[in-house]
């Protein structure tokens, strides 16, 4: 079968391709920055796209002679016109979808009660119902928590356990949860396009445990051999203090913590379980969330994180241009360049310069790194918290606690980009 990826630079569709490449599909992905695709091990092996989804000619190209299309994008900006976008680029794949004669859309949305939602649960639901309304057969999979190594919600969950021995917390940390292993999720979305062609319609997903998210957080500690934690139900911390108390001691940043908080005021539930009647549940049955814990810090001991939140790239960057800048912003470089003589092999100083950060720590003044990463923190920036993927090779595009990998020529070249926040020269916006 022949089948488009949408967000397969994201967390759960750089996971989906190689599978589907395994099932024997051949297999298209439409990315806007193709060059993050780079050093992903299966880029020889798929057809790459350029192209934003908002553009309607690169997404009428995407879809030509496509069988499937996997529609797993979904913004995380704290922007107002977020869901206007999502909305927009919903509306043109429907359509190019259709007149390209798809004949199946797979969809990934979150599980989410009736009644009034946050505005990014509704942004999925609003989705899900373009693309059911398609004319396209669609499966619009529901699902909630994704506990895996490197997703957002399990990094929040972790650090969150790991640093704290006592946990102020919001009055939703009483709301039921059914969390789902990652593995459980791309098994469904695997065996979606293989439905019969006439279902059209949502369903719900979710792992065989229902719980409380203070119980997710204390799970996680009999997971990792912590301590349990004590939690403490306070009614005066809102989704935008919860965020920035979350930002402030963990490394996901305010923007991305907010949504995920605002989507847990609500009780996220399986409300029906007719997947098993069109997909049968995986071999072995769905995880549980303990066992989901252990996999996750399992690949993370290991360096085995196929993919990770901290992928996602900022819309900007600190040191980009702005377009009200005069013709000269950015066009002035200044240049350190020291060089040392060593006798070491070049694959030893290389393995030396490709460890820095994360864990490894950095050359010099440790200090001064931590009390600028907090600098960093206080006035929302990324700080170093983020770390890195794996504690000894880099790819391009990976993070690097505030840097991101811009350029890595194996052996020979490693380029940062920054993404903390630098103070502003006067009169500068």
């Amino acid at each position: 079968m022949r089948v488009l990826v949408t967000g397969a630079t994201g967390y759960i569709g750089g996971r989906l391709v190689p599978r589907l490449l395994d099932a024997g599909h051949t297999v298209r992905v439409i990315a806007r920055t193709p060059q993050k695709l780079a050093d992903v091990p299966w880029r020889g092996a798929v057809d790459v796209v350029e192209g934003d989804l908002l553009d309607a000619a690169a997404v009428d190209d995407a879809v030509q002679d496509q069988d499937a299309v996997f529609y797993l994008v979904h913004s995380m900006a704290a922007g107002s016109d977020f869901a206007a976008a999502e909305r927009r680029s919903a509306q043109i794949m429907a359509g190019a979808a259709r007149r390209a004669g798809v004949k199946r859309f797979v969809y990934l949305g979150g599980l989410h009660p009736e009644g009034q939602l946050s505005r990014h649960l509704a942004s999925r639901a609003e989705v899900g119902s373009i693309l059911l309304a398609s004319g396209v057969p669609t499966i619009a999979l529901q699902a909630g928590v994704v506990i895996g190594s490197g997703s957002t919600s399990f990094e929040m969950i972790r650090h969150l356990t790991d640093v704290l021995p006592w946990m102020p917390a919001p009055k939703w940390v009483r709301n039921h949860i059914q969390p789902i292993a990652v593995r459980d999720v791309l098994y469904y979305l695997v065996e979606a396009p293989y439905v019969a062609e006439d279902i059209n319609r949502t369903f719900d997903i979710g792992g065989p445990d229902v719980l409380r998210y203070g119980q997710m957080l204390n799970g996680y500690a009999l997971g990792a051999k912590l301590p349990q934690r004590a939690i403490a139900s306070l009614p005066v911390l809102t989704p935008g203090l919860a965020a920035h108390w979350v930002h402030l001691v963990t490394p996901v940043p305010r923007a991305v913590a907010k949504p995920i908080i605002e989507s847990l005021q609500f009780e996220c539930v399986q409300r029906e379980h007719d997947i098993d009647a069109v997909i049968p549940p995986p071999p072995g049955g769905l995880t549980p969330y303990r066992r989901a814990v252990r996999l996750a810090l399992a690949k993370m001991r290991t360096g085995q994180v196929e993919t990770s939140w901290r992928g996602a790239t900022l819309d900007w960057a600190p040191s980009d241009p702005l377009p009200s800048d005069p013709q000269w912003a950015g066009h002035r470089v200044y240049v350190d360049d020291r060089s040392r003589t060593t006798t070491a092999s070049s694959a030893a100083v290389w393995r030396v310069v490709e460890s820095i950060g994360g864990d490894n720590g950095w050359y010099s003044f440790p200090l001064a790194w931590s009390l600028r990463g907090w600098m960093d923190r206080l006035v929302g920036g990324v700080g170093l918290r983020r770390g890195r993927r794996n504690p000894n090779t880099l790819h391009q595009g990976d993070v690097l606690d505030w840097w991101r990998v811009e350029r890595l020529d194996a052996g020979r070249f490693l380029r940062l980009r920054a993404e903390f926040k630098a103070p502003a020269v006067p009169g500068s916006r």
